[in-house]
């Protein structure tokens, strides 16, 4: 199939911009709770009326210090509660917060306040006031900057206190869908990053037709209050999206600023999400973490045999959704239902409790853990979008999913698929270009389409499959083509793997580099009665490259033997977005890669 369209299901916005929904609720039900506030360690409820209080003492505050309609105002902080109080608060006037990643460098900083024009900026901590201390000589249109550990909150609602509240409603009322709502930078895998121009129609659209489309599913059962933690960066534009629904969609929002395991798994059991968007690295970690745990106890036997009948639990009700086959018979019931006891529901239990259903993006989840997931009573709806498409383009649909693809398009979204192979979206939620770059623009934006760069497929339904970017093809001097983002992901499953990434561009096979998970090392090497080895030795043991060279082989069962891995090598280190390696949102940057690593590639094809 090579274009399939979902009619919409809501109309697109004709009036009004982003905050409307904060003024509108705080009036419809002022003490409703909106929002969940982590305050000395402990969740406090904040009422619709109460944020919106909040928001508009800060426009007040922007307003006089100077904030003026389409300024656009940088934020450089991590997922916390001020962040959607200040986004909110800035779309009140008319503002266009432009996000910066709080581990972006001070050239990194530079380069986005200074293409964006940003006349203020918001930072969280003292090191980032430092960063932008250190390039503001180079912007001469930054006047203003507050930090948020340094009561940005309180000196802005104290300078604000004068103006009156129509002069916010004068600049709020002024805003219409197509205003720029904020400009978002894409994580620069291939080069300098660009802004993308989202408008307030963007994120209405696309927030609007998910809550129209997946609000049934939000609830862990009929009728209780839907909670979201936000744990994704809001610099991303998938964190901003599920900022956006979630205050538009009346669904409890909490932040929580950090992915590591040790600092979310206790707010997720404190705060008790019923559902949650993630990114498949968190469902890695969860799952992982789990299987440790029931080796650590004796119980990786019963663990892998929850697995398999969680995996095929799935798999039946998936055929029985779509006329392929049968529910699962009574045989795998019984099981199923005897590991709901003593797996599934510890496995929930870790991430709250309430938690049964999730979305996810960002890059593909494997096939196998969408499944597993599905069988231990978490559906996760894997979707598909760009920066450029306000997030989500497509989607798993309600109760009709089918694991390891991205899902059909969302309501009023086509999906067409070119000559070359090539996706390309149309819909409300597609950019309006990128900020002072018309060629880049013109090259992306062809008659309304988006042609986003990567490589697809469409099947008889609709449903989109990602096989890898145009930009990312290798090409073996043989004159294979070679999609390295499948290989790469099947390495990835394996539980002692963090990275991997495929190497062959001109070279005669491909080959990959592969880094370790810390965590999953440790716990192997205890499991095994080794010691500990200091990097350099790991690297060398043989039982571990045993183990990782099954994690290779398992991959090479996707490929030709033309284009399967025919060596690899473990890194004593891993790619990190301090050495320049990783985006922000965690892709590979694979150029710096290849050059930082060169050695070691040439030793690969010269052994």
């Amino acid at each position: 199939m090579r274009e399939f369209t979902v009619p919409p299901v809501e109309a697109a916005p004709q009036v009004g911009g982003l905050a409307d929904a904060v003024f509108d609720h705080a009036s419809d039900d002022p003490d409703r709770v909106a929002l969940g506030r982590k305050v000395d360690g402990q969740w406090r409820d904040v009422t619709s009326g109460e944020f919106c209080a909040e928001v508009l003492a800060i426009a007040k505050g922007l307003l006089a210090q100077g904030v003026r309609f389409n300024d656009r105002v940088a934020i450089m902080c991590r997922t916390r509660y001020e962040w959607t109080l200040f986004d909110f608060a800035l779309w009140s006037i008319g503002a266009q917060p432009v996000p910066v990643y709080p581990t972006s460098s001070a050239e990194q900083v530079y380069w986005m306040m200074y293409d964006a024009g940003v006349s203020a900026a918001i930072v969280e901590t003292e090191d980032h006031a430092m960063t932008v201390g250190s390039v503001i000589d180079r912007l001469p249109m930054l006047t203003r900057l507050w930090q948020l550990d340094a009561d940005a909150v309180g000196e802005l609602t104290a300078a604000g206190e004068h103006i009156d509240d129509e002069v916010v409603h004068r600049h709020r009322l002024a805003v219409t869908p197509d205003s720029p709502a904020t400009v978002i930078y894409t994580s620069g895998t291939t080069g300098r990053p660009k802004g993308c121009v989202i408008s307030h129609a963007n994120l209405m659209f696309e927030s609007d037709t998910l809550i129209a489309r997946w609000e049934p599913v939000f609830h862990s059962k009929p009728g209780d209050e839907a909670s979201t933690l936000l744990f994704l960066p809001l610099a991303h534009v998938f964190g901003r999206m599920v900022e956006v629904s979630a205050i538009r969609g009346r669904v409890k929002l909490g932040h929580q600023p950090s992915l590591g395991a040790k600092e979310l798994l206790p707010d997720l059991a404190a705060f008790r999400p019923t559902f949650i968007l993630a990114v498949p690295y968190v469902f890695e970690k969860v799952f992982n973490a789990a299987r440790r745990k029931a080796e650590a106890e004796g119980r990786e036997g019963p663990f892998d045999k929850a697995v398999d009948v969680a995996v095929r639990y799935a798999e039946a009700q998936e055929h029985k959704a779509f006329g392929t086959g049968s529910a699962p018979g009574a045989g795998l019931r019984m099981q199923h239902q005897f590991f709901e006891k003593v797996v599934y529901s510890k496995v929930r239990e870790a991430m709250g409790g309430r938690i049964r259903t999730a979305m996810s993006g960002g890059s593909a989840m494997e096939r196998r853990l969408g499944l597993f997931f599905a069988g231990a009573g978490i559906t996760v709806y894997e979707g598909y979008g760009l920066t450029e498409s306000t997030a989500a383009a497509t989607a798993n649909p309600p109760r009709r999913t089918r694991y390891g693809t991205v899902g059909r398009p969302i309501p009023g979204t086509t999906v067409h698929i070119a000559d070359d192979g090539e996706v390309w979206l149309r819909g409300g939620q597609v950019f309006q270009g990128y900020l002072n770059e018309p060629k880049a623009t013109e090259a992306v934006l062809k008659d309304g389409w988006l042609a986003t760069g990567d490589l697809g497929a469409l099947d008889e339904d609709g449903y989109l499959t990602i096989t890898g970017r145009k930009k990312e093809i290798l090409v073996t001097s043989g004159g294979k083509s070679v999609s390295p983002i499948p290989l790469e992901e099947r390495v990835r499953a394996h539980p002692l793997v963090s990275q991997a990434i495929v190497v062959g561009n001109d070279r005669p096979y491909v080959a990959a580099l592969v880094t370790l998970d810390p965590d999953a090392v440790e716990h192997w090497l205890q499991m095994r009665g080794k010691p500990k080895l200091r990097p350099a030795d790991l690297v060398r043991d043989k039982d571990l490259e045993t183990e990782i060279r099954r994690a290779v082989v398992a991959a090479n069962t996707l490929v030709s033997q033309a284009e399967s891995i025919r060596t690899f090598r473990i890194l004593a280190a891993q790619f990190s977005e301090e050495h320049g390696m990783l985006t922000p949102s965690l892709k590979l940057k694979r150029k710096v890669i290849e050059k930082a690593y060169a050695t070691e590639v040439d030793a690969l094809y010269h052994a």
